[in-house]
């Protein structure tokens, strides 16, 4: 009945088989890059009729390679890689798969604090060097932790901090004062987060740079930051100045200005090594995240290519108008 392609890296790789629930739909699948590379993508588009993107951009032109697609279904919960008015100008609909990794990311943001601020990653490679030789950490629940952003992320996070008795502060403009006074958290202002907080933790949407030299500036001794979000929140060669400075204790990071040319940031300098810890934007990468990303975003795809309206559409977006 129709051609869906798959561009995610873990679309389908979790322990539910979606390419055979789309397959007993009638729905053939066929995969694509990640990087959405558009003259690799333009044979793969022309007769796609869905298409479960993963994080590389969504432009006009691809679109434009695409005369058939009636769903581009975003395999996450960002879509701002996903030219939105420009899907909708051409009747295709943009969903997405709200709250499904979102325990798998606050996991993540709590293991990489624990990981730079014990230096489990720099003790494992000294182990491995015959040298044992201690490192001292600090302890998740003596700081004062401070969020930058409060949706279902932020909100994970905290509950998570609350077993390890740590203090919440929370920047997040749109949260009101009873959400916070229900989990003990104070408010800060964005400026005043480094020169309160032990360490803070980064859950707010990309689109502009929280974390620059002005903000380091203002830094109390022994900060430590984390960001499980979006790579253009954080001025990475402001930051590798600061711990360079030792404004700024250490730095973890699931991703990087150009992910996955991540080589070229400042931040994986050897010299930083010690006091900097990269994943290679995992966090998302559970079984029970891989299968509730993909069983959302399939539910998208049979919705929209049977005529009906998708359980998850996103702002802006509208039902395609296309017939079947």
């Amino acid at each position: 009945m129709g051609v869906v392609l798959a561009t995610s890296r873990s679309f389908s790789s979790g322990s539910v088989d979606l390419v055979a629930r789309l397959a007993g739909a009638g729905h053939s699948v066929r995969t694509g890059p990640a990087d959405h590379d558009l003259d690799a993508l333009r044979p793969l588009l022309a007769d796609a009729d869905a298409w479960i993107a993963g994080t590389g951009p969504v432009t006009a032109a691809h679109l434009d390679a695409a005369p058939r697609l009636r769903v581009v279904a975003r395999y996450g919960v960002g879509y701002e890689a996903v030219d939105v008015p420009a899907a909708t100008e051409r009747g295709i609909t943009v969903t997405n798969t709200p709250g499904a990794n979102s325990a798998a990311v606050a996991d993540h943001a709590v293991g990489l604090m624990l990981a730079v601020l014990r230096g489990i990653p720099e003790g494992d490679r000294r182990v491995r060097a015959g040298e044992w030789r201690v490192l001292r950490g600090r302890e998740l629940g003596s700081l004062r932790v401070g969020l930058v952003g409060f949706g279902r992320i932020g909100r994970g996070v905290a509950a998570r901090l609350s077993g390890f008795a740590a203090r919440i502060a929370v920047h997040d403009p749109w949260v009101g004062d009873d959400v916070l006074e229900a989990i003990g958290a104070v408010r800060l202002d964005l400026a005043a987060l480094p020169a309160e907080c032990d360490l803070v933790t980064l859950h707010s949407p990309g689109g502009g740079t929280v974390v620059d030299a002005r903000w380091l500036a203002g830094a109390r001794p022994g900060l430590v930051l984390v960001n499980t979000a979006r790579p253009d929140l954080v001025d990475e060669a402001a930051v590798a100045d600061a711990l360079r400075s030792g404004a700024l204790a250490g730095f973890a990071a699931d991703t990087l200005a150009g992910d996955t040319r991540g080589d070229a940031s400042p931040l994986l300098a050897p010299d930083l090594a010690e006091r900097v810890v990269v994943t290679p934007h995992f966090g998302a990468q559970t079984v029970e995240a891989v299968d509730g990303m993909g069983g959302m975003a399939v539910d998208n795809v049979l919705a929209v290519l049977a005529g009906d309206e998708p359980p998850f559409p996103v702002p802006g977006s509208r039902p395609s108008e296309r017939t079947a």
